[in-house]
């Protein structure tokens, strides 16, 4: 949670830059460790990468044959003005999950890996994921967006120390 990377804000992609060998490395090793670590998001940042990127898990119920979503250069844009809290936690924050207000309806503009434009329209879940791993890179941590910090606790106490899938 200390490394600076996770406070600043990333740098977009150029579009010449994505199917760079090495971007595309980044992508695929970004993958991996998302599922090795049971997320359904890693941002460039929490890899030390600062870079506009993350991949994640966009299905209403993401499990471990959800797709890998890549997501370059993300604008969020709200379709409502419902906001809802829910629980989130975060692979850079281990152990600890909190209440943050989101919006429940989105657009995700972005790029994929390919260098296309797209436009995803995510509700409830998705959406807060998608809007969790954006904060990521502007250097906001979940913690920055709840209401109070009493809404935390420990993942632990919560849940036991079974198998978990992370908000992030």
């Amino acid at each position: 949670m200390g490394h600076p990377v996770l406070r600043e804000r990333a740098r977009p992609l150029d579009k010449s830059d994505i199917k760079s060998a090495v971007v595309q490395k980044l992508i695929d090793d970004m993958i991996d460790t998302m599922h090795e670590y049971h997320g359904v998001g890693l941002a460039g940042p929490q890899v030390h990468e600062g870079l506009r990127m993350f991949v994640a898990l966009l299905d209403d119920e993401p499990d471990s044959k959800s797709p890998a979503v890549v997501v370059i250069n993300p604008e969020i844009v709200p379709n409502t003005q419902a906001i809802e809290e829910g629980w989130e936690g975060c692979l850079s924050i281990p152990d600890i999950r909190g209440m943050v207000p989101r919006y429940t309806d989105i657009t995700l503009k972005a790029i994929d890996r390919d260098g296309r434009s797209v436009d995803l329209q995510l509700k409830n879940f998705a959406a807060r994921v998608a809007q969790h791993e954006t904060d990521h890179l502007d250097g906001v941590l979940f913690f920055d967006r709840m209401k109070s910090i009493s809404r935390s606790r420990s993942w632990m106490s919560t849940h036991g120390s079974g198998p978990r899938m992370r908000t992030e």
